[in-house]
């Protein structure tokens, strides 16, 4: 008997997914270069409320097709019916050999870097030690997830609460602070689309929840709620964590911080404020790396469910309820990826493209799945819609083409990599599918 996901994420369970997978350790890498490309502090503020509700009318369309096709796989399903096996075919491709294993990666990677700040055995070789620890947190959290369903999500549970009370608590310690001299450094500006480049990338992993939607409980309520319980909690705690970044740093030193985290919180412990804020980025980017282990093998096994090619994905263990397969693999990709590139910035090029590809093809599958099954039944319909669609449309073009326009000009290996990679998937995909129904078809007929 074919074993099947069970319904075990409650609403809190999948807010945590949600929320763990969002804040990793962009908030404390990326808000310095965000305040340059915003122009002055209120303007700090507004890119952040427009990335979130941005990213908000993202995760509306995904509720829709998540609350209608409540299987797993999430984008992989939506693809399918929207335009054919084929995209969804290609979607499971490139989440298996590109996005899902590089995503773990950049975040194993943040986590290493902060990691090796509190104890770093091989000092002397950065290079070894860095994929070392990455490399290590990945293949832990793999192994967790494969313990079992339970295993995973309180794992997910813990480090997400951990890490939404330690941004809580450098909101606190911002309002106890003595406030700095506003710093007078001259800094070059970044351009507002770039910025918002990097705001949308701090929010990115919203969509997580249509991964799981077959393990939801009341997922015609709770996929929604989570979703825009998740994004509101996320905005709220970005907020707080700027804030307090410039009440503490000014403007002008957010914009010029290196270690923008750091240098706020040794405003009151000057000697331990380092550690103290290197351990919460370790304990926020491994909450990332967990989510995104936890979800991802969830569309391999959908597409090893329907695909022969992968079929030793499709399976569900039955002792432990998870995809062992898939999460072995996955497991072994990322690992590979963390030995080949070495630092999450030429990982993130690696994917960037390919998500916000797919991005904008799921997007777009909220319009054409109305007209196409326009019988389906649909608990949640997009708020706002077309509109809301057609915005996040814009942005998913938008930074397609900012992402193709920098890696052609910096990483341009990355882009044929990519390109080659997903030449690959179609031309496996009409080998395995379109060649091989055809030969059947016409050896049936001639019997």
């Amino acid at each position: 008997m074919q074993v099947a996901p069970k319904k075990e994420l409650s609403l809190f369970d999948s807010t945590c997914i949600i929320v763990g997978i969002i804040i990793g350790a962009g908030i404390y890498q990326m808000a310095p270069d965000i305040a340059r490309g915003a122009g002055s502090w209120p303007g700090v503020l507004l890119l952040w409320i427009a990335g979130g509700l941005l990213s908000l009318c993202g995760a509306l369309c995904y509720a829709e097709l998540a609350t209608a096709y409540p299987r797993e796989g999430g984008d992989y399903v939506y693809l399918s019916r929207a335009y054919g096996k084929w995209a969804g075919y290609l979607f499971g491709w490139a989440q298996l050999t590109i996005v899902r294993p590089g995503d773990i990666a950049v975040m194993a990677f943040a986590f290493a870097t902060y990691a090796r700040t509190i104890f770093d055995p091989l000092a002397g070789h950065p290079a070894i030690s860095q994929r070392l620890f990455a490399a290590i947190a990945t293949i832990i959290l793999t192994t967790i997830n494969i313990l079992g369903v339970k295993e995973g999500k309180w794992t997910q549970n813990l480090l997400t609460v951990v890490k939404g009370l330690g941004l809580l608590a450098i909101v606190g310690v911002a309002v106890f602070a003595r406030k700095v001299t506003t710093s007078t450094a001259d800094f070059d500006p970044m351009p507002l689309s770039l910025a918002l480049v990097f705001v949308l990338f701090t929010y990115g992993g919203w969509n997580e929840m249509a991964y799981v939607a077959a393990e939801v409980k009341n997922s015609r309520h709770n996929i929604v709620r989570a979703l825009v319980l998740g994004i509101g909690a996320v905005i709220l705690l970005y907020l707080l964590v700027n804030g307090a970044f410039l009440y503490t740093l000014g403007y002008t030193g957010l914009a010029t911080s290196e270690a923008v985290a750091n240098d706020a919180i040794s405003t009151v412990f000057p000697k331990i404020g380092g550690r103290l804020i290197s351990a919460l980025v370790c304990i926020s980017a491994l909450g990332a790396v967990n989510g995104l282990v936890f979800t991802g093998a969830r569309i391999s096994y959908a597409m090893g469910a329907e695909h022969k090619t992968f079929k030793i994905f499709g399976k569900w263990h039955e002792r432990t309820g998870t995809p062992v397969w898939a999460l072995i693999v996955q497991g072994i990709i990322a690992v590979t990826l963390i030995m080949v590139f070495g630092s999450f910035i030429d990982t993130i090029l690696y994917t960037a493209v390919a998500v916000y590809t797919f991005y904008l093809g799921t997007a777009l599958a909220v319009i054409v799945l109305r007209f196409k099954e326009p019988n389906v039944e649909r608990p949640y319909r997009v708020t706002g819609y077309p509109l809301t669609t057609l915005i996040f449309c814009a942005v998913c073009g938008f930074l397609i083409y900012s992402c193709v326009t920098y890696a052609w000009a910096f990483k341009r290996a990355s882009i044929i990599v990519l390109a080659g990679i997903l030449t690959a998937g179609l031309f496996l995909y009409w080998i395995t599918e379109v060649h091989n129904s055809a030969s059947s078809r016409s050896n049936s007929e001639s019997s």
